[in-house]
């Protein structure tokens, strides 16, 4: 029987980024679901549970922050891997994210798709 696919939920609101990110998970053999707020971010993530989560900080209706927030309220998201990417590079804002017990923060610039995609793999081999 073939390995269950990881599920990793991107929530992000700049489209491009999205897809790119989208894209390149699914070639490395990922289940990729999509948000454009925190707010449809947090009601998939409570009702899918992915394995993963890729984060943005800044974005309409709900931000990245606030999301975790309520995440974290969660039996089940109180455990769930996050990764915030963003373009904020500011000490407080990562340090937020670190207390919410964020397992690593990407600063949008610094990157390479790759890069996500080790990171994720790295993750999830500890997880199981």
């Amino acid at each position: 029987m073939a390995d269950k696919k990881s599920v990793v939920l991107i929530v992000e609101d700049e489209l491009d980024l999205r897809q790119l990110l989208q894209s390149k998970l699914v070639r490395e053999n990922f289940d990729v679901l999509e948000a454009e707020n925190g707010k449809v971010g947090l009601d998939t993530a409570l009702s899918v549970h992915p394995d993963i989560i890729l984060l943005d900080i800044v974005m309409p209706v709900m931000d990245g922050l606030s999301m975790l927030k309520e995440l974290r309220k969660d039996a089940w998201g109180k455990d769930v891997p996050v990764i915030i990417l963003s373009n904020l590079s500011e000490v407080e804002k990562i340090s937020d994210g670190l207390e919410n017990s964020v397992y690593d923060y990407l600063v949008k610039a610094d990157w390479e798709p790759d890069n996500v995609v080790d990171l994720i793999r790295k993750k999830l081999a500890g997880k199981k």
